[in-house]
């Protein structure tokens, strides 16, 4: 295909990265990550091979929910910098081939926003009916709780209103009520002023509760809430053509498929693959991928100019409310037996080189399968150092610890050398050969270097994000493996899933002299059989890429 053709749709074949400001690189010495900081390393990102950096809330927040309690849905979080700051940011950014999203968090506000304040000390306020109130509490206030440990209902009462609001989060975050016109009109303008400054679209955090009207006086007034997904979605392709809507849409495939719109795509631009990631986890602890492969023949076609998102790992707990109960403690005795390695009795609080005991190998084939996917691969920060999680930390901020740019772990920050880069979360997590990432740039064989290769060739084999994905079948359980084609080009992924080395046979080509495929992780070659199949062995967790090749073809390898 043309490459001029992926610039338009850039997002179909794009690398995410996602990070917390506050967490990723101070300059200061106040133990808290700032924007100036993140500008200064924004190389390390560019040399990875990112080429959109995910940005978690830097608006103004009481941060009782690592920012996603906002206070000012146009402001910076002075603690971090401020506008002016952020703006050379994604200036630095689009100088490096990256353009820049960043969360979009409508579904509520602070308990501590003006809208609030205003709303609640008023019923005649402006801003009073801009909320979901009640007299008195449904009689389904205890269902479809998100955080059990801290929350008993859906609804609060507050003194100085006197009336009950709705907080499908935390109590400290207060519904706003997309039915009411204005304010759908004020989102509106949110999207256009981050626009303006030069963000290149949104991740847009819980889609679905966004789109719940249940409780509002005004729900009859929005009798189909995706027609208003339709409405952002048409306002962002009208202020910028090229920007996304990357949702957050854990529901089963069919549910989800629907929030990318009809045929034309008119909804959300991207949609997580939740399913997809929560099968993989399954598939790791039983060391054969019959479920992932199951997933992903059933997964629905996203529209032709959107994408499916895929991920290991994100910020919050690794959701596994999509398995069955069976299924879920299968993935919990595999990667987190212990009651603290778990969190709402849903998911799991652990990063991925912990869960699978420091195994490089293991952890570079799962690298592996995560960039040849059907999709567009997201990483989380840290990743690419094989950063483990803090136990220590409450809840979700296992996670969430501060970026490691030093050996030495004191849960702050350094601003060392970028040669002095490390990638230890917990003392003795990681064995010494895996801690420094100036010795990861000198080893072929590290994990940054993995992971930057696959990043690289990911982007030169246009069949991975644009192809048609295909499940092959062969007589080996432990392999998965899946066959992308696009535009004469034909590219063939294999992944061991077992420590066990094994080989495949797989139907390649119609019957012919001079085939044969080239791995393009490796650059070598082999040959395919004159009646068109193709024996290869797949080592211990092992993994490759393989282009398939005839005489006289032009690509390279």
């Amino acid at each position: 295909m043309r490459l001029t053709e992926t610039a338009d749709v850039w997002w179909k074949n794009a690398v995410v990265y996602c990070l917390d400001i506050e967490t990723f690189f101070d300059t200061d010495g106040d133990g808290r990550g700032d924007i100036r900081g993140l500008s200064q390393r924004i190389d390390h990102l560019a040399e990875l091979g990112v080429t959109c950096l995910w940005l978690m809330p830097f608006y103004p927040t009481p941060d009782r929910d690592d920012g996603y309690d906002i206070t000012d849905f146009y402001g910076v979080d002075s603690r971090l910098g401020t506008h002016g700051d952020l703006v050379e940011l994604i200036t630095l950014a689009q100088d490096r081939g990256m353009r820049v999203i960043a969360d979009l968090v409508v579904n509520h506000t602070s308990d501590q926003h003006p809208w609030f304040q205003s709303a609640r000390a008023s019923r005649s306020s402006p801003y009073r009916d801009w909320y979901v109130w009640r007299d008195e509490p449904p009689a389904d206030q205890h269902e479809g709780i998100v955080f059990p440990d801290q929350e008993k209902s859906l609804w609060e009462y507050d003194e100085l209103a006197g009336q009950y609001f709705l907080h499908q989060f935390y109590k400290q975050q207060p519904d706003l009520d997309i039915a009411n016109p204005q304010v759908r009109d004020e989102i509106i303008r949110i999207i256009g002023f981050w626009l303006q400054l030069g963000l290149s679209g949104f991740r847009v955090d819980a889609v679905p509760f966004l789109l719940d009207t249940k409780g509002s006086v005004e729900a009859a007034d929005l009798a189909d809430p995706h027609d208003y997904l339709r409405d952002l979605r048409a306002f962002l392709s009208r202020r910028s053509g090229q920007a996304v809507l990357l949702g957050e849409v854990n529901l089963p495939y069919q549910d989800t498929r629907t929030f990318f719109g009809d045929e034309d795509g008119d909804e959300l631009t991207m949609c997580f693959d939740f399913i997809g990631m929560q099968k993989l986890y399954l598939s790791l602890a039983r060391s054969d991928p019959a479920e992932l492969a199951k997933a992903l023949r059933e997964r629905p076609e996203p529209p032709e100019e959107a994408q499916w998102g895929t991920f290991v790992r994100n910020h919050d707990e690794l959701t596994l409310d999509k398995l069955t109960e069976e299924e879920k403690q299968e993935v919990f005795a595999a990667f987190g037996p212990d009651e603290d390695m778990q969190l709402y009795g849903r998911g799991l609080r652990r990063r991925l080189p912990t869960m699978l005991g420091n195994d490089q190998a293991r952890i570079k084939m799962v690298y592996s399968l995560l960039f040849s996917l059907p999709g567009t691969p997201v990483l989380f920060y840290g990743e690419e150092i094989g950063m483990g999680e803090n136990l220590a930390a409450e809840g979700r901020n296992a996670v969430r610890s501060p970026m490691q740019w030093t050996s030495k772990v004191n849960g702050g920050f350094s601003t060392a050398d970028p040669d002095d880069l490390a990638g230890l979360m917990v003392e003795g997590e990681l064995s010494p050969e895996h801690v420094n990432v100036a010795d990861q740039r000198r080893d072929p064989d590290s994990l940054l270097n993995w992971i930057k290769l696959l990043a690289q060739r990911y982007r030169e084999c246009p069949e991975l994000s644009w192809g048609t994905c295909t499940i092959l079948e062969h007589e080996s359980p432990s392999v998965f493996a899946h066959k992308s084609e696009y535009a004469g080009g034909t590219l063939i992924a294999l992944h061991n899933f077992s420590p066990e080395p094994t080989e495949v046979t797989l139907a390649v080509a119609g019957a012919g002299v001079g085939v044969r495929v080239a791995d393009v992780l490796t650059g070598k070659t082999a040959e395919v059989a004159n009646d068109g199949t193709l024996r290869h062995p797949v080592g211990a967790y092992g993994c490759c890429w393989l282009r398939v090749l005839r005489d006289g073809d032009r690509y390279l390898v």
